[in-house]
């Protein structure tokens, strides 16, 4: 068979295709041109932008009443243009979007520097740094800036009272300081120098075992550099003999393992290893007893 014939051609007016502007987009393109963005009024009362000559909806001429508006505008549509080409505003991913401008009753297309777009989102032009009176005097339009992000870091010391002290001086020698409320009867952990309920002093010390149930608990699935894995479980955990639970990580057992009512052991550091920390607790972990009904 005969190869196919082909022949390339162009169409191309020399010099550039030339029309006059007519007052009414004449009068569009030179607000464009003195960084201004202006829409003319329709005898219904709409507001066109970009301006036109006739009324789209009804073919009646315009009037010759003139609105500034923007240069803010809002997004009612977009499309995402993943592979810019050459003749593209922008030379990087952008949105094409219809953006209404505040004041006006239509919507003109132009480009947005952003990837997500919903309806909503309110942008405003970017102006070349040249301009010429043209519709790409506005290179494209950007988002408005609706949030920013400051680093905050705030350095404070925390003294460790007596009560605390001596709790963590207990943690240290591998047993947890409790205390007794002579008037409730309450046993609490961590130690401490008044009843929370009653308000009275406390004086009566009581060391508890590091053995205990889980009353309540949450999986987690966001690190911490102090969890054996992710997903983690932080619980609260009532001690044998302590009246209310303290909060501490769970470990040795599949997070979707652990249960209410399960018995717990604490898992403690290396005896040279210990510190004034709650950190010479590794974790707790399952003791193998049965569980405890709740």
């Amino acid at each position: 068979m005969p190869s196919e014939l082909t022949a390339d051609h162009v169409l191309e007016f020399p010099g550039g295709y030339t029309r006059t502007t007519g007052p009414v987009i004449g009068r569009f393109l030179t607000e464009l041109r003195d960084r201004r963005i202006f829409g003319v009024r329709t005898a219904e009362g709409r507001v066109l932008v970009p301006a036109l000559e006739y009324d789209p909806a009804t073919g009646e001429p315009v009037t010759d009443e003139w609105v500034e508006v923007g240069p803010a505008g809002t997004v009612t549509a977009s499309a995402w243009v993943e592979t810019p080409r050459e003749e593209h505003p922008l030379d990087r991913p952008f949105s094409w979007a219809l953006i209404k401008l505040d004041g006006a009753d239509t919507a003109l297309v132009h480009a947005v520097d952003a990837k997500v777009l919903p309806p909503g989102t309110r942008v405003r032009p970017v102006w070349r740094e040249t301009t010429r009176g043209h519709i790409s005097d506005i290179s494209h339009f950007a988002p408005e800036v609706t949030k920013i992000v400051s680093p905050i870091s705030t350095k404070y010391r925390l003294k460790a009272g007596q009560s605390l002290t001596k709790f963590l001086e207990a943690v240290k020698n591998g047993y947890f300081l409790g205390c007794r409320c002579t008037t409730c009867d309450k046993v609490y952990v961590p130690y401490r120098a008044s009843c929370p309920q009653c308000g009275n002093p406390i004086t009566d010390e009581v060391e508890l075992p590091d053995t205990g149930t889980i009353t309540t608990f949450a999986i987690n699935n966001l690190p911490d550099p102090r969890a054996p894995e992710v997903p983690f479980v932080s619980a609260y955990i009532l001690l044998d003999g302590a009246d209310i639970p303290m909060i501490a990580l769970v470990g040795g057992v599949p997070a979707h393992q652990v249960r209410q009512g399960m018995r717990v052991r604490a898992e403690w550091v290396p005896e040279e290893d210990r510190t004034l920390s709650m950190s010479n607790i590794k974790w707790f972990t399952p003791s193998g007893e049965p569980d405890v009904e709740l």
